[in-house]
């Protein structure tokens, strides 16, 4: 299993924008290309307050590309995606890492 973190840095003051879009149009279409979240979190204390950070479940590498793809090509998420940007970009920079689990981890 490999999990994938993910960090989007929102311009100021466009993170509702992201949790909304978020919340009302990508996870329905992630769940029609099978990803598999694990969990979204964004900053109570620290650096920076809009930040949204979350998780991704994978099979494999192999796995994540084909949907993952499949996904940012995806017309509905095209057409969404402008259409929740018309009042300006929402997103300033993505950041993603894959993890692997240690042996004592819980989540593996």
């Amino acid at each position: 299993m490999i999990h994938e973190l993910r960090v989007y840095r929102c311009l100021p003051g466009r993170l509702p924008a992201l949790l909304q879009r978020f919340e009302t149009i990508t996870l329905k279409i992630w769940e029609r290309h099978k990803i598999r979240p694990v969990g979204f979190w964004t900053v109570l204390v620290g650096a920076t307050n809009q930040d949204l950070y979350y998780l991704l479940e994978w099979d494999s590498m192999a796995e994540r590309e084909r949907v993952w793809n499949g996904f940012m090509s995806d017309p509905e998420w095209l057409a969404k995606r402008a259409e929740t940007e018309r009042d300006g970009q929402i997103v300033a920079t993505i950041t993603n890492s894959f993890l692997q689990p240690t042996s004592f981890s819980a989540l593996r």
